[in-house]
This record gives structure tokens, C-alpha cells and sequence, in this order.
């Protein structure tokens, strides 16, 4: 039997948005609507919370997330998730004697992923046998082809020039990483300590549910597209 883990890093000491991981999001802490949504997608055998925080972690534990051990390294603002989502599944192993086949790594500040973006994701991920899978989605409104960068006097320079007088229907689609949902086979992402190892691929979910919140802009941008998409 396929065995599959779901984890969660979340650590205390956010600077752009204080407690940001815990912060009410919609009646509830942030953490706990990616905690429910991969209880709801049924398809892990354990929901584990890496935190460094007792109160993240017992938040965590009341939405019904597991967190047996508190995180003691890769809690700074300079460590790649990565790394902490593998010392957690090295933990695992040492805590419950259990080692996993896949290992899907679900980020506390992306709330609006919900349990059918994670099945469809880790179903893609096994029919097409990745090794590494990374969540992204497709810019729409914002078009990156026409961005160009501002001087101190407000001097603009293009960084597509070419492509800056095209309609945005005749260019090409660009994306970009998000931390929603990111897969990989357990043995290959230790061996590789990152997502990014050979031959990851991207998988594209909706743009709304793939919101990443960082800052006080972000938070507020993910509560008005939740409520837009709750109209729709």
C-alpha cells in the first residue's frame, strides 16, 4: 500500500505579518484551512505540523493536524522549507519508526487550496510518475511580459523590451511558483534535499487557490479573491 504524508512547516517568528501562520483568515487561523483541506483530501495517512511555536502547535492539534515533536533547526528566516520539511520526515522516522513513499509539503500561508486541488495534484503527480512536483499558476490580468523596472527618477526600462508593444493575446503564457501544494518521492527529495531536484515539473492549479500570503497586501488580496470566488 502506498504510503503518503502531508507536511506542514510553519514556523513562529514571521516578520511582515506578526503570528501570520495563526492570524484569522475567515474565522479561523490561517494554518488550519490547509490543515482541513488535507485532512478532507483523505488521502494522507498522517497531517503533520513542523513548527517551532507551542501555540502554533497546539492550534494545529485542535484542527486535527499532528505535531509530536517541536522544530530545533530550520526556524530562521534563511533555511529553504525544504530543508525543514525534510528534518521532519527524518523525525518521523526516529518518532514513529515509519517511512513514507511520497511526501506532499502544503504551505500554512497559502489558505485557499482546497482538498480537490490536492488530490488532483498528487493524482497528476503519480500518473504522469514524477519524482518532483511544484504548484504554479498562470498569470492572467498582471502580464510579467510588459513589466519593466523604475530608476530614482522614475525612468522606466523594460526587461522584454521586444516584447513590450505586443497584444498580450499574441504572446505566450508565463507562470509562476507557488507554495500550495509540492509533491516528491520521499527517498529522492532527501537525497536531492530539494524540490527542485532532476527532472521537476510544474503543475498548474487555479490562481485564487494558489495565493501565497507574505504581506499585509497579500493577506488582503486572498480575502478579497476568497470572497469573489464564494460570489462566483
Amino acid at each position: 500500500m502506498v504510503k503518503i504524508v502531508a507536511i506542514i512547516p510553519a514556523r513562529g517568528g514571521s516578520k511582515r505579518i506578526k503570528n501570520k501562520n495563526i492570524k484569522n483568515f475567515y474565522g479561523k487561523p490561517m494554518i488550519a484551512w490547509t490543515i482541513i483541506a488535507a485532512i478532507k483530501s483523505k488521502i494522507f495517512k498522517r497531517v503533520v505540523v513542523s513548527t517551532d511555536d507551542i501555540k502554533i502547535a497546539e492550534i494545529a492539534e485542535k484542527y486535527g493536524a499532528e505535531v509530536p515533536f517541536l522544530r530545533k533547526e530550520f526556524n530562521d528566516d534563511y533555511s529553504p522549507i525544504s530543508e525543514a520539511t525534510i528534518s521532519t520526515l527524518k523525525n518521523i522516522k526516529k518518532y514513529w519508526n515509519e517511512e513514507y513513499d511520497y511526501v506532499v509539503q502544503l504551505m500554512a500561508n497559502c489558505p485557499l487550496r482546497n482538498e480537490k486541488d490536492i488530490k488532483k495534484s498528487f493524482n497528476k503527480f503519480k500518473i504522469k510518475k514524477r519524482t518532483f512536483q511544484i504548484s504554479c499558476f498562470k498569470f492572467g490580468w498582471m502580464n510579467p511580459w510588459w513589466a519593466f523596472k523604475l530608476d530614482k527618477r522614475n525612468k522606466s526600462k523594460a526587461l522584454f523590451p521586444k516584447q513590450l508593444t505586443k497584444r498580450s493575446q499574441d504572446l505566450p503564457n508565463l507562470y509562476c511558483p507557488t507554495g500550495a501544494i509540492w509533491i516528491a518521492k520521499t527517498k529522492d527529495l532527501i537525497r536531492n534535499k530539494t524540490f527542485y531536484g532532476k527532472g521537476y515539473c510544474f503543475e498548474e492549479i487555479n490562481w485564487i487557490n494558489a495565493i501565497d500570503i507574505d504581506d499585509y497586501e497579500d493577506l488582503e488580496f486572498a480575502k478579497i479573491s476568497k470572497k469573489f470566488r464564494v460570489k462566483i
